[in-house]
């Protein structure tokens, strides 16, 4: 299924040929039954050069995946709960090296595990505080609960840290719950992939003293004409909302989470800057153009030009693989950097893919990423709605099909 697309790829640099390789690409994977449905969207020069949907939705209902389908896009919340961050550090409320403890104050005398086990863990004081550029660049010392790699992360689990599912607390309750946490490394010293974004979701709320899923709608996602994009989808819209699977041990596609009765399907109690947003692939791109227009899109600037280019450059000292440990995350290590909420290619010599230095991406839980190749003025969007992420190498496939297709 064809979405709308403003130009033909002839006139934007893009080869009709090869782009009709995506075509075949996205058949071969849900004919093969590894995906039940995806869609594609591409644009460059700020236009729609490609845009097409294969497979299905929802396998029972025999739903099409369509142009217009609603999806799950998890961590790509993260890009979104960063600029609202961004925002409010140009209104002078802050400044990115500001200890979190300001205006968080339940992160007073953190602590920092170094043995021990679930009953009786040992620990040393952290040596500075956390900042806010911290956990922007999840360099913050926290970690994901699921991940179950750590004693850091076994402690999340067992004290009930958990944005996405606890949806009878508060937002306020379940970071002050992270704040009684040891922290996996100290403040700055390593890259963790983990549960910083949900805790600036918090923070937003707290110097906004505005509900932080209102200030989304409000200061984002209205003015950035995201109108499918929110926490939850509203009843009149769950006929458009994608089911979503699993293919965990079994090569085969199993109902993960219906679109009826799924937690997305009602307002969250907690909503979560760190995973929480359905979107459509033509609402994402909008955000995508948005940062490719360095701040600003249709006439509406919610940033500054030189706040984005802060955004989207390498805040690490090197890359993943040098501050990082080998875990799960919605990028690959080697060759990649972290800026303000969004990976950044350093090397795709060494990254082993192709691609340009300074493109900006991140992914989601259920299988969708998206890049901005600033360079190219290229901008992807990749829909799908398959747990885990790092099942099937579709973004990296998706990647060299796109850079192969450009012959300007």
């Amino acid at each position: 299924m064809q979405g709308d697309i403003d130009i033909e790829p002839r006139a934007v640099g893009l080869c009709p040929d090869r782009l009709g390789r995506i075509d075949g690409w996205m058949e071969r994977l849900v004919e093969d039954g590894r995906l039940a449905g995806l869609s594609v969207m591409l644009s460059r020069a700020g236009k729609t050069a490609y845009f097409r949907s294969h497979g299905l939705a929802d396998i029972a209902r025999k739903t099409p995946f369509a142009p217009d389908t609603i999806a799950r896009i998890y961590s790509m919340t993260k890009p979104l709960t960063s600029v609202a961050v961004l925002m409010l550090y140009e209104e002078g409320r802050f400044q990115l090296d500001d200890p979190i403890t300001r205006f968080l104050p339940e992160f007073s005398d953190l602590r920092v595990l170094t043995g021990g086990n679930r009953v009786k863990f040992e620990s040393e004081p952290a040596r500075r505080p956390i900042t806010i550029r911290d956990l922007l660049t999840h360099t913050a010392g926290l970690t994901y609960g699921f991940m179950e790699a750590t004693l850091v992360d076994a402690l999340y689990r067992q004290n009930g840290v958990d944005f996405g599912e606890a949806q009878t607390d508060s937002l306020a309750t379940v970071v002050g719950r992270l704040a009684r946490q040891p922290l996996l490394a100290q403040p700055g010293a390593e890259w963790n992939y983990s549960v910083a974004t949900d805790v600036l979701g918090h923070l937003v709320a707290v110097v906004s003293g505005q509900d932080f899923a209102d200030f989304m709608r409000a200061r984002i996602l209205a003015p950035l004409g995201m109108v499918d994009t929110d926490f939850y989808v509203p009843p009149d819209k769950i006929a458009r909302f994608a089911a979503n699977y699993s293919l965990f041990r079994e090569r085969s596609l199993k109902l993960y989470d219906d679109c009826v009765g799924s937690r997305f399907a009602s307002p969250p109690v907690v909503p979560s800057g760190g995973g929480g947003l359905v979107s459509t692939a033509g609402d994402y791109m909008r955000f995508c153009r948005f940062l490719l227009g360095r701040g600003a899109l249709d006439g509406v600037r919610l940033l500054g030009r030189k706040t984005v280019d802060l955004m989207l450059t390498n805040h690490l000292d090197g890359d993943l693989a040098a501050m990082g440990q080998p875990r799960f995350s919605e990028s690959a290590y080697t060759g990649i950097g972290f800026g303000l909420g969004v990976s950044v290619m350093l090397d795709p010599a060494r990254a082993q893919i192709v691609g340009t230095p300074g493109e900006a991406a991140w992914g989601g839980l259920a299988s969708t990423a998206f890049w901005v190749d600033p360079a190219e003025d290229l901008a992807v969007v990749l829909l799908a709605q398959l747990i885990p992420s790092s099942a099937l190498p579709i973004r990296r496939e998706l990647r060299v099909l796109t850079y192969a297709a450009l012959v300007d």
